[in-house]
This record gives structure tokens, C-alpha cells and sequence, in this order.
């Protein structure tokens, strides 16, 4: 057995380093090269390798405590290697016994042989030629126990200068929504894959060239470090050694996208990011919990076990996480602020989108004979009155027959507010966003004071003189297009409510009436509701009987 010390290898111009991180401990099994620890200094953060492979017997130092080059680190015994073939002209120099000491004799030539190694094994990384060492590929990182994941959405194109840590395509998986990031920096070469393929840990996603990665490796203060492994790792003493000995190397990136800005930016060691890279996880969505705020491996653990249980999101989520797009490299573009009324109804809209499970019933209602009669009503009576009105009232009266549709569904999801009132909201367009004030007790109410109500309220919206109240208590929602067009549309319903029903413009069909077809003029009904309140047998029910009351209003009277 050899007992060798493990030192801090050459830091060049850096007097002395900070031990943030050990990666090892006693009894752990070294392989050449691989990580002992990571060091900081103010100028940049290095991993030590090992120089030897052996077994840890002692540790010299530990975290936090500063070290300087040649300072010994651990020690490590080894098994004897290559002794035979260095041992022969040893052997062959002793003709006669003599008295030496034969654990002496030993020692020389162990000693000789493993210089000697060391020495054979930089002439071979020399003559590496550089061609082998510019081409890398982005794999999948390990997925632990989900087996595959399908792309949705790829984020780069062939000549793209991605940076480290920068997200290049997004997979969904069963379980959850993860962002792949660069595990090198470079210039993309191919795409491997495309949206809707399913991929699984260590799939090739893109092949990419590494601009200046020899003269990097060369110039860097640490010899041993220039590995196969090393060079996968994200440290950060590549960027001050790219800055003063090869400026030309930080001209290939000229786009560096927001995100991989503040990844780059984010404290962590370069064990911490290789393991993200690992595992999939963009470092600016972990939270730190080492000192002065660093990122530890338990935190990036602890984050991936966060979003394996959280449910696959999608709509607003998503969205939120999308990448910033600079689109003025296309053409000339103009942005525009959205006014608070957009960005109230866009956070509503999609926390109903996310939260509710959407199902929508389409029907076709015959208005031939109401809409002959609301003409004759408005002409006699000399007053604006629309088909919404009629609309109105005719849901009401739905409503109190099937009363699960203006019921609400607490927080909780095992409780229905059944509500004992009518108040129907409609859905109002003004030129600086969708309203929607809320008529109250339609059951109560004429079809003449439900008219005049909207009127009212419609007047109020475009003026910007609706109250809060004016837009709360609804149990129901109408959203009519049909004085624009269409023929469907798929609402969102307007929680907490649990329907909505979407208008849209009548026409004249042909409609078989027993011997002939004749034109009727059918007016498309869109009825959205929460399916875990509604089923879809109820939903078919309701549109069938509004459109019966539509197709004969006297009905309401009964």
C-alpha cells in the first residue's frame, strides 16, 4: 500500500481560496481526477480533483478554512501499480544478496513508476487534437423515476449562441412541467428532436460546437482540472481566464437571453450546477439556504421533490414561465401597455382556465317567433329592446328550475352554496376592456325592466362609472356576440359561478318540420360549466329547455 498526500494544485496569481464545499469524506473511493472539493476566491470558483486514486484515510482541512497552493488537503493509500514492468532493471542491478532494506528498495520503485505516469498521461492529453474537443451534445438529464417525457416546446434553432444554464427545450412529463438547460455553452450544430417526440434520460437533444474551449482548458491555473469531467462543469473560473487570455471567445455568445443572465449570476458552487444540470433545474428557481445565500445540493434536491409532486400546470403557468422574446430583431414593433381593467380580467381568466375543468354544450335555438315579436314590442312601444333582454329573463326562469347551475363551489371542493337569488351578469365590450355588471333578481323582474337595466348598466361600463357592486353577486353569466357574428364559441366561465352561456348571431336554416323543410331563423347556444358540478346530462337538459322557452316565451309565463 502508498500512502500519498493530496495537495492544493497551482492557483497561478490567486495568493489564497476559501473551501466553500467539500464533496468527499474518510473511507470514500477516489478515481483520478475526480472532485474533492470546491475552493472560492475573490476572483473566481475552481474544483480541485484528485491527482491520485486511492481510498481517504485522513481529511487536513474543512469547510470555510483558507488554503493556499501546495497546502495539503487529505490522504489517501493506494494499491501498488505497475511494479513489475518498472521493477525489471531494479532487479537486474543486484547480482549478489545484499543487506539494503528491502521496504526502501520498494519505495524507490513505487515512487519512480507513478511519476513517470503522470508524465505520460499530459503528454496524451497535449496531442488531444482540438477539433475532438469543440463538439459537445445536450442530453436529457436524469429523469429519476419518470420514464419519459414528451417535448413541447423547443427554444433554440440551429445557429443560436446558447449559454450555459440556458433553458433549450421544455418536456412534460405525468407529473410535471421541466425546463432542460444548457449543460455547455456554445453554438447549436443540429436538434436532435422535435415537439411531441417522447424522450427519456440521456437522449440526445441538440449537438453544439465550443467555441475557445482549448485555449480555456490551456490557460487555466489549474492543470489537473483539464479533464473529460471537468470540462463538463459549470464553474465560474472560466470567465475571468476567457476575459484576459482570449477576449475573442465571449464574441460568440451575442444573445444572451434574461434568464440565463440570472442563472449565470446565481451563488452556487460548480458541483451545485452540475447537479442541476443533471437533474433539469434552472438555478434561479431554487431557494438558497446556505451561507451568504448560496445554493446548495440539498436545495436543489428539495426543489426537483417540490415539482415531482405539484400537478402538471397548464395556461397562465406556463405562461408566466416563457421566455422573453426580443421581436424587434424581425421588424419594427410597438409596445403598449395593457390598462388595469386587461390585467384584472386577464389574472381572472386564468385562474379560471387552471382551476375549472371546462366542458361546453352547443344547441340551436328556433327565435323565429320571438324575434318576430320583439320587433313588433319595440316598434309599438317606441324602445331599444334586444334580444339580450329576452335571453335574460328566459335563463332566469332556467335557473330556478335547475338550480345547481347559479350554485357555487367553496375553496374546499366538498361544499355547494346553493343561492336562493337570481342576479344573471352580462358580459359588456368598452374600449378599455371586457366588463360584466350583474342585473339583479331577474326572476322578479319584467322583460321591460330587465331592458332597461341593461341599458343602464351598458351606459355606466363604457362611461367608466360602474361601481364594484355593480359587478358582484352574479350566479350566472351571458356573453352574446351575435350583433358581431359567429356561429360558437367556447366561454370561460366566470368564477365563482359554475356556467356561462356564450351567444352568437342567429341565422336562417332549413329545418325539416315533418313533410318539407322550411326557414327558421336558429340562434347557437354555447353553454361552458364546471364539470365537477355539472354533468354532462344536466348541461344537455338546460340548453334544451332555454332554447324551448326562447322558441315559445309564453312558456315564462306558465
Amino acid at each position: 500500500m502508498t500512502t500519498t498526500t493530496l495537495t492544493v494544485p497551482d492557483l497561478g496569481d490567486i495568493a489564497q481560496a476559501e473551501i466553500i464545499e467539500l464533496l468527499v469524506k474518510v473511507g470514500d473511493v477516489l478515481t483520478k481526477d475526480q472532485v474533492l472539493m470546491t475552493l472560492e476566491s475573490d476572483k473566481a470558483l475552481l474544483e480541485v480533483p484528485a491527482s491520485h486514486a486511492g481510498t481517504i484515510t485522513e481529511i487536513l482541512v474543512k469547510a470555510g478554512q483558507a488554503v493556499k497552493s501546495g497546502d495539503a488537503l487529505m490522504m489517501i493509500t493506494s494499491e501498488e501499480a505497475a511494479v513489475p514492468v518498472k521493477a525489471e532493471p531494479v532487479k537486474a542491478a543486484q547480482p549478489v544478496k545484499t543487506d539494503a532494506p528491502k521496504p526502501a528498495i520498494e519505495k524507490a520503485v513505487e515512487e519512480k513508476p507513478v511519476e513517470e505516469k503522470v508524465v505520460e498521461e499530459k503528454v496524451v492529453e497535449e496531442k488531444t487534437p482540438a477539433v475532438s474537443a469543440a463538439e459537445a451534445v445536450i442530453t436529457v438529464p436524469d429523469l429519476g423515476d419518470i420514464a419519459s417525457a414528451d417535448v413541447v416546446d423547443i427554444l433554440v434553432k440551429v445557429g443560436d449562441d446558447i449559454t450555459l444554464e440556458q433553458t433549450v427545450v421544455t418536456l412534460e412529463s405525468d407529473k410535471a412541467l421541466l425546463e432542460v438547460p444548457a449543460s455547455q455553452a456554445g453554438r447549436v450544430q443540429s436538434i436532435e428532436v422535435k415537439p411531441g417526440q417522447s424522450l427519456k434520460s440521456g437522449d440526445v437533444i441538440l449537438k453544439i460546437a465550443i467555441a475557445g474551449k482549448i485555449a480555456v482548458e490551456k490557460s487555466a491555473p489549474v492543470a489537473p482540472a483539464s479533464k473529460p469531467e471537468a470540462s463538463k462543469s459549470e464553474t465560474k473560473i472560466a470567465e475571468p481566464v476567457v476575459q484576459s487570455a482570449a477576449p475573442a471567445v465571449t464574441s460568440t455568445t451575442t444573445t444572451i437571453s434574461a434568464a440565463a443572465q440570472a442563472s449565470s449570476e446565481v451563488y452556487a458552487g460548480p458541483a451545485v450546477r452540475r447537479l442541476s444540470n443533471q437533474l433539469g433545474v434552472a438555478l434561479t428557481q431554487v431557494t438558497a439556504t446556505g451561507p451568504r445565500g448560496r445554493v446548495l445540493k440539498e436545495d436543489v434536491h428539495a426543489y426537483v421533490k417540490q415539482r415531482l409532486q405539484a400537478p402538471v400546470q397548464t395556461g397562465g403557468a406556463v405562461s408566466a414561465e416563457l421566455p422573453t422574446i426580443d421581436f424587434s430583431q424581425w421588424g419594427k414593433i410597438e409596445e403598449v401597455k395593457l390598462n388595469g381593467i386587461q390585467k384584472k380580467s386577464a389574472q381572472n381568466l386564468t385562474r379560471a382556465w387552471q382551476m375549472i375543468p371546462h366542458v361546453t354544450q352547443f344547441d340551436l335555438a328556433d327565435i323565429t317567433d320571438l324575434e318576430a315579436f320583439r320587433k313588433s314590442e319595440a316598434q309599438a312601444k317606441n324602445l331599444k329592446l334586444t334580444m339580450l333582454a329576452f335571453l335574460v329573463k328566459a335563463s332566469g326562469y332556467a335557473l330556478q328550475q335547475f338550480p345547481k347551475f347559479k350554485s357555487s363551489l367553496q375553496s374546499d371542493g366538498s361544499t355547494l352554496v346553493m343561492k336562493n337569488y337570481c342576479h344573471i351578469g352580462i358580459a359588456v365590450d368598452t374600449p378599455n376592456g371586457l366588463l360584466v355588471p350583474v342585473i339583479r333578481d331577474v326572476d322578479q323582474k319584467s322583460v321591460l325592466a330587465i331592458a332597461q337595466d341593461i341599458i343602464a348598466l351598458s351606459d355606466k361600463a363604457k362611461k367608466k362609472q360602474l361601481t364594484g357592486n355593480d359587478m358582484k353577486g352574479g350566479c350566472f353569466t351571458i356573453s352574446s356576440l351575435g350583433g358581431i357574428g359567429g356561429t360558437g364559441f367556447t366561454p370561460i366561465v366566470n368564477w365563482p359561478e359554475v356556467a356561462i352561456l356564450g351567444v352568437s348571431r342567429s341565422s336562417q336554416q332549413p329545418v325539416w318540420q315533418g313533410n318539407a323543410f322550411v326557414p327558421r331563423l336558429m340562434l347557437p347556444l354555447s353553454l361552458s360549466y364546471d364539470h365537477r358540478v355539472i354533468d354532462g346530462a344536466d348541461a344537455a337538459r338546460f340548453t334544451r329547455y332555454l332554447a324551448d322557452l326562447l322558441a315559445d316565451i309564453r312558456r315564462v309565463l306558465l
